[in-house]
This record gives C-alpha cells, structure tokens and sequence, in this order.
C-alpha cells in the first residue's frame, strides 16, 4: 500500500509506518498541483495541514481508500462524499487537549494583563516612568468563565481556570457534559445566557460550516463590556471585521486568538494594532509532547487500514457499518 504523507511529521509516526514495510510517498515541492499528484498516485494520505477534502477532490483521486489527519479537527473534509466511498477519515483527539487548552488559558491571562503591549513597550524602547493609571490589566480571580464547546479540551481549559482562578464556570454544548457539571460544578446555560454572563467567553468546539462567523456584531454586542474573548478552536467561528470594530468601540474588553480567518492573518491587520488583543499563530498543538502524540496516533490510524482493521481514531466510524 502507498501512503502519501504530505508533509514531515514526528520520527515516531515514521518509525510505526516503517515498521509495518508501507512504501511512504513524500513531496520534492510544496505546491498545489504536486500534492494533488502525489494524492492520484496512493492509496492513502496522512496529511497535514488545511487542504480541502472535497467533492472535487474526491472525484479526481478516486484511488484514495482512506485519510489519516494530522489534526482532531476534520472540518476540511466533506464527510457526506467520504461516506458516500466508503473513505475513512482518521484523526488525533485527546492527545492534544492539554497543550490546547493551555494556549487558551495563556492567551486569557495575556490579554487580561495586556503582555502584548508591554512586551512591545519593552522592545521598542517606550517604557516610560511608572504611571499609575496607563493601559491597566484586569484580575480574573471569581470571575466567570463561559465555553462553547465542553468537550476535552473545553474541561482541560475549564478546570486551570477553576484551579488557578476560583473562576465560575458556564458552558453551552449542543448535549450537557455532567463530568464537567460533578467535577468543576459547571451549569450548562443557553448560548444567550453564556453571551451575556461570561467575563471571559472561551471557544473550544469543533466547526462546523452552520457556525460560521456566529460570533459576530450582534452577539458582541450582547457581551459585557469587560469580556475577554478567545478563540482557540477555529477562525471560522468569528467575523473579524466584526470583532475588531466591537473591541475600537469597547463592546467588549479584549480577545485572544491563535486562530484566525484567514490563516495566516495579514501583518498589517488592524487587529493587531490593538493594546487588548493578542493573537498566537495557531500554536494550539505546539509541543513535542502533543505533535509526537498525533503522529503515532495519525500512523496507527494507516496502519490499522491497512491491516483492513477499522481505524482506532475514526471521525466517521459509520463508514464501517453495513
């Protein structure tokens, strides 16, 4: 069986694939048309990165039998095509819900005490005499944390800030998470409760396309106007444009984001410009523990395809269903 795997990965996931004598497919270039090329001529992919998995692709690659992401997230595969051809989708949950989440509660504390500023101040040589009243932080300790999405990394993220914070603790999911309700004493709200009650508003879930731009002009202007907004899960979630005019008019009071739309954000993005706005290059999965963790999780996922035994990390495991 030929694997294309699109891009380096951790040794560890090498190591497993090579262990099992897969002939692996690597790129010479990094361009559109050769990955596409390299996709016609294997029968599988473990890829990474966000090309799209579409009607379109699928038509033109009928040969790939199986999709191993180098990601939890799947959102840039069309999965009603996949089932349709019987196409597994594999992917990594879990093994990157800490490091997430801690970007999360980092950009939460960064924004809250506005680091991105004051790093800058420090760099560019503007750091002035002590003034009590310039660009003041605000302290999270009782205040209320709101996540869309309790899922892993939502608890993960969840639980520091009830540790650390004594933060209360609201979520809207689309079922009740009652680990999180007996373990953190979390109440599940309506997402207007949790737009009008959180002081800091945390996305943790996974995107879908009916989610697109959901946080937007009506929902920040809904928000208090000391609420930290983060973004951790998907651009797609929020309107930029939207964002940035609800934090110029102080709708809200800062935001957090290693996520944006588009990815990467422009240099000169207004956003950035911002004393109350922090903004991370999608590092969510950042660390050796994490990657290392998704590329064994991502090789066994070929592996077991191979074998013709289902995927242990299936996003659609109804592709093994009669």
């Amino acid at each position: 069986m030929k694997v294309f795997v699109n891009a380096q990965i951790p040794q560890i996931g090498m190591e497993i694939l090579q262990k099992e004598n897969i002939e692996v497919i690597f790129p010479e270039n990094e361009n559109d048309a050769e990955w596409l090329e390299n996709c016609k001529k294997a029968d599988a992919i473990l890829n990474v990165g966000k090309h799209q998995f579409d009607k379109e692709f699928f038509d033109e690659c009928p040969n790939i039998k199986a999709i191993a992401l180098f990601s939890v997230g799947f959102d840039n595969v069309n999965v009603q095509q996949a089932n349709a051809r019987k196409i597994p989708i594999g992917n990594t949950p879990d093994v990157l819900s800490r490091a997430t989440s801690d970007v999360a509660f980092l950009l939460m504390q960064m924004v809250s005490r506005k680091a991105t500023y004051n790093i800058d101040k420090v760099k560019s040589g503007n750091w002035k005499d002590f003034d009590a009243l310039e660009e003041l932080g605000q302290e999270l300790y009782g205040k209320t944390l709101g996540i869309y999405g309790l899922g892993r990394i939502g608890f993960e993220m969840a639980e520091k800030c009830k540790k650390a914070f004594e933060m209360n603790i609201i979520y809207h999911n689309r079922s009740r998470n009652s680990d999180a309700e007996n373990k953190l004493e979390a109440q599940y709200v309506s997402f207007e409760d949790l737009v009008k009650r959180s002081d800091v508003l945390s996305i943790n879930a996974n995107y879908t396309e009916e989610q697109a731009g959901i946080f937007n002009t009506e929902i920040f202007e809904k928000m208090k106007s000391n609420a930290i907004f983060i973004n951790t899960a998907r651009g797609g979630f929020h309107s930029e444009d939207d964002l940035l005019h609800a934090l110029k008019t102080r709708e809200i009071w800062g935001a957090g984001l290693d996520v944006t739309n588009p990815e990467p954000m422009d240099k000169d993005h207004p956003l950035l410009e911002l004393s109350n706005v922090c903004v991370l290059p999608h590092i969510g999965s950042a660390t050796v523990e994490a990657r290392n963790g998704m590329a064994k999780l991502a090789a066994e996922n070929i592996v077991a395809f191979a074998k013709g035994e289902a995927m242990p990390n299936c996003a659609n495991p109804e592709v093994y269903q009669n």
